[in-house]
């Protein structure tokens, strides 16, 4: 089989069912594919959905039962039977060319091991004007480039439309389940840390065409959403790195630096916003750095 496109989900029963409805749509596959939904243990209708409900022979619906994203994609990992596996956040939607844009980039070259792409948004009740545009990128969405490319570091894909060549995962560890979303919370770096991994050995290339739209929620469009985000990536890259002690200071002066520019700054809540966000990545950090044990992360 050529393909696997994995969609693992937690209670999101009715974005997953539309999900997995916009892969079967796809119009210019020239092969089969296969679609795995991965119930990371929701408690919502997500299984009598998939059970009850007359799916084709090709949607593979898989109970995880271990609660965390990574413990979901790896699950999806080992299960997938196809050459390449294509991810799809439960709350996106595949454009009709998707999965046969995203191969095409794979053919190009042996040594691709990873290959993102396009991440359009769906503005639930429309975007806020508050939102500053360098921190976008926060909402799961990209737009790198207008053509076919290789993302060079620090760039990398995001997860809601993410794909790998399986037999990378033959001599590379695959997600690390200590990072990723677990039920509600907001930790992350999982993606950036399994690509970094895989750079070493694999390119790694983005294309405009393999897109997705992916649903941004009401739920998200409010100023305590985004801070509670760059909160939990603090704590993420706490985990993720064990560097010198002394970054507490380095910290600490970012988050008075920080400070004073909000005071001079009251009247553009733009710039308010983004130095709010620093703030709460940098008391992440602090906090996270003492959750692991790890010392302090600069």
């Amino acid at each position: 089989m050529k393909a696997s496109v994995a969609i693992c989900t937690h209670n999101r029963a009715r974005d997953t069912v539309e999900a997995v409805q916009s892969v079967l749509a796809q119009e210019s596959c020239s092969f089969e594919f296969e679609v795995l939904v991965i119930d990371n243990n929701s408690k919502d209708n997500t299984k009598e959905l998939f059970h009850e409900s007359l799916w084709p022979a090709q949607v593979r619906y898989i109970m995880e039962s271990k609660l965390g994203l990574s413990y979901a994609r790896n699950r999806a990992i080992r299960e997938a039977k196809g050459e390449f596996i294509l991810f799809l956040d439960d709350d996106a939607l595949a454009s009709s060319s998707w999965i046969q844009e995203v191969i095409n980039v794979f053919e190009r070259d042996a040594a691709i091991g990873c290959v993102g792409g396009k991440i359009d948004p769906i503005w639930e009740g429309g975007k806020p004007d508050w939102i500053p545009e360098e921190i976008i990128g926060l909402y799961t969405l990209m737009d790198f480039s207008d053509h076919i490319v290789e993302m060079e570091p620090p760039y990398f894909p995001f997860g809601a439309n993410v794909s790998f060549r399986k037999s990378v995962f033959d001599n590379i560890e695959p997600f690390r389940e200590d990072l990723g979303r677990v039920g509600n919370n907001l930790l992350s770096s999982e993606e950036s840390e399994l690509i970094s991994r895989i750079r070493e050995k694999y390119k790694i290339y983005y294309t405009p065409y393999g897109s997705v739209q992916h649903k941004i929620s009401k739920s998200r469009l409010n100023k305590r959403w985004l801070l509670r985000r760059m909160y939990w990536q603090g704590i993420s890259d706490a985990t993720r790195y064990n560097k010198s002690s002394w970054g507490l200071f380095k910290h600490v002066a970012r988050i008075a630096q920080a400070g004073l520019l909000i005071l001079l700054c009251m009247n553009n809540v733009q710039k308010v916003m983004s130095q709010l966000v620093k703030i709460s990545y940098r008391n992440g950090t602090i906090v996270g750095s003492f959750r692991n044990g790890r010392g302090l992360n600069a």
